[in-house]
């Protein structure tokens, strides 16, 4: 393993998946490095890894290097926690969209889903929350990775999705006669309560629900709300009961109201926002999680992929309203976290989204904080991932040069360590 480190050049990219966490010290020093935590770029930066723990992480100079470990210089480039997206679907393959995914079977999807793990991972994002999958597909994968089965990121996972009959977590492609219904349709509020005991009894660890309709689902209004207060109420309270925390689903304003009166700890897409549901996010702590660049590939590339017309259209009627009341929330100053809904997209592809947070509305250090100690926050693991401080989990990348100075540099990243274990390295 020393005579490994040593060995290692900036022209070769080294895939060491299945190695165990370090047992001796490990120096990682790069020209910068973020500080997600204080909002701060340090320069000259070292990180200290020993097993799966940081040990120290700041400015070389100050820190107490070990005189017998391992050392692995990046030059031009920018130590940070690994990232967090907070809406993916890794059992999604986003080249087979509407009647396209009723030829795909529950074991391909998963075994799609170990792919997409991988590619996630060598992305840098070394922790997701999978909000959806069928058959606890998703709970199977996370299962893989924990046991070192599989490369991939941390999972947290709400098996299927939560929601009503004929609603966006319905499944509304076959007429009557097939009565295909989605395994997460709950209707009522004891119905909800027993979907979230059915979720938490086969491994979901998050609890995922469709408060309005969606723009990829066949016959629903992307504006118009799903479940009512009580049934929103009786799910949340489920799920908090038992320690959970919940994401829903919203399009339309009022379901967005609605879900953070009843408690949501988090609402995905937010397109239709008004200044009441800012102020009910800011009062009450809730999270968005904004898709902003999936709608680039859902008019660019979607119609090939499989999507209907009805999505396409939805989708140019809400992108650009998204992308304008982002930039609302941001300002407002909403919690805010990094979700990229690929598996819409391809998996791998997660930071192009950074650029576009940039644009409409973050600045660069915002949208890191999104992607990491923003995430954790939201996950409630803000005590062992999202920055690096000593005790945190060794979850770290680097990114080649400065993407402060240029967020598609985020689309570079030249190592990844998750959990103590050195996934890919530029070498030195």
């Amino acid at each position: 393993m020393r005579r490994f480190f040593s060995a290692l050049t900036l022209s070769t990219l080294t895939v060491v998946c299945a190695l165990p966490a370090l047992a001796d010290n490990l120096i990682l020093t790069a020209d910068r490095m973020v500080d997600v935590e204080s909002g701060e770029v340090i320069n000259q930066a070292a990180v200290i890894v020993r097993d799966n723990k940081i040990v120290a992480a700041g400015k070389a100079a100050s820190l107490a290097l070990p005189s017998d470990a391992r050392i692995l210089a990046l030059g031009d480039a920018t130590l940070m926690p690994g990232l967090m997206d907070m809406h993916v679907h890794l059992t999604s393959d986003a080249t087979r969209h509407g009647y396209k995914r009723l030829s795909v079977s529950l074991p391909r999807s998963t075994i799609t889903g170990v792919k997409h793990a991988r590619q996630t991972l060598m992305a840098g994002f070394t922790t997701v929350r999978n909000v959806g999958a069928p058959g606890f597909a998703d709970v199977a994968l996370r299962d893989a990775i924990n046991a070192g089965d599989i490369p991939g990121p941390r999972m947290f996972v709400a098996g299927p999705s939560l929601g009503v009959t004929g609603g966006h977590c319905d499944n509304n492609l076959l007429p009557y006669e097939y009565n295909d219904t989605g395994e997460g349709v709950a209707d009522g509020p004891w119905e909800v309560r027993k979907a979230v005991r059915r979720n938490i009894k086969y491994g979901a660890t998050v609890i995922k629900f469709c408060a309005t309709g969606g723009v990829l689902s066949k016959g629903t209004k992307v504006g118009a709300q799903q479940y009512t207060y009580e049934e929103m109420k009786a799910l949340i309270d489920e799920a908090h009961l038992r320690g959970l925390t919940v994401a829903t689903h919203a399009h339309g304003t009022s379901g967005i109201k609605t879900a953070i009166k009843a408690g949501v700890d988090s609402v995905e897409h937010v397109s239709l926002l008004d200044d009441e549901a800012i102020e009910l996010a800011l009062e009450n702590g809730t999270y968005f999680s904004m898709d902003i660049y999936v709608t680039e590939y859902i008019l660019n590339e979607g119609a090939k992929a499989g999507i209907l017309e009805e999505s396409l259209a939805k989708e140019r009627t809400v992108g650009k309203t998204q992308r304008a009341n982002f930039e609302k929330a941001v300002k407002a100053g909403v919690n805010m976290v990094f979700g990229s809904d690929a598996g819409v997209y391809p998996h791998g592809d997660n930071a192009k989204q950074f650029a576009r947070m940039v644009k409409f509305g973050m600045t660069p250090m915002q949208a890191i904080q999104a992607a990491t100690i923003n995430a954790a926050g939201l996950l409630k693991q803000q005590d062992s991932l999202g920055s690096l401080r000593a005790g945190k989990y060794a979850d770290i990348i680097a990114v080649a040069g400065n993407p402060l100075k240029d967020m598609s540099k985020m689309e570079q990243v030249s190592m990844v360590i998750k959990d103590g274990q050195l996934i890919y390295a530029p070498a030195m």
